[in-house]
């Protein structure tokens, strides 16, 4: 089963985007395990509270379907550390949209699945 951390830019992506992430996860990777470090569950609850009432990024779905993992000691306090170094350590793929975390994520070989303009999930496996 294919690990994806999710980065809190990605979800709102996916959200935004309105697609069914269920399916268009399926089609590119199986059925994946969703994995949330704490430090984007914050980032996510913060940008929720902001939004209007019909723009909610349905947390409650996205904490349903996935598991709080822990970043690793020394891997630092910023989410896109966290995020680096932990799917590295574990060849997980990441799901963002921040271009910034991607070509750092690229330049370690780590695969990222990013939503696309189509509405779609892509997976780049490198540059």
């Amino acid at each position: 089963m294919q690990q994806v951390l999710i980065d809190a830019c990605g979800w709102v992506a996916v959200v935004d985007s309105g697609m069914n992430f269920d399916s268009e996860a399926l089609n590119i990777l199986g059925r994946p395990q969703l994995l949330l470090l704490p430090k984007v569950i914050e980032e996510l609850r913060q940008l929720d509270a902001l939004r209007p009432r019909g723009k909610k990024l349905l947390l409650e779905l996205l904490t349903a379907k996935s598991e709080e993992v822990d970043p690793r000691p020394g891997a630092g306090e910023h989410t896109d550390d966290q995020l680096m170094d932990l799917a590295q350590a574990s060849g997980m793929t990441v799901l963002t949209v921040d271009v910034q975390l991607k070509r750092r994520l690229f330049e370690r070989a780590v695969p990222v699945l990013e939503v696309t303009k189509k509405k779609r999930l892509r997976l780049i496996e490198g540059l």
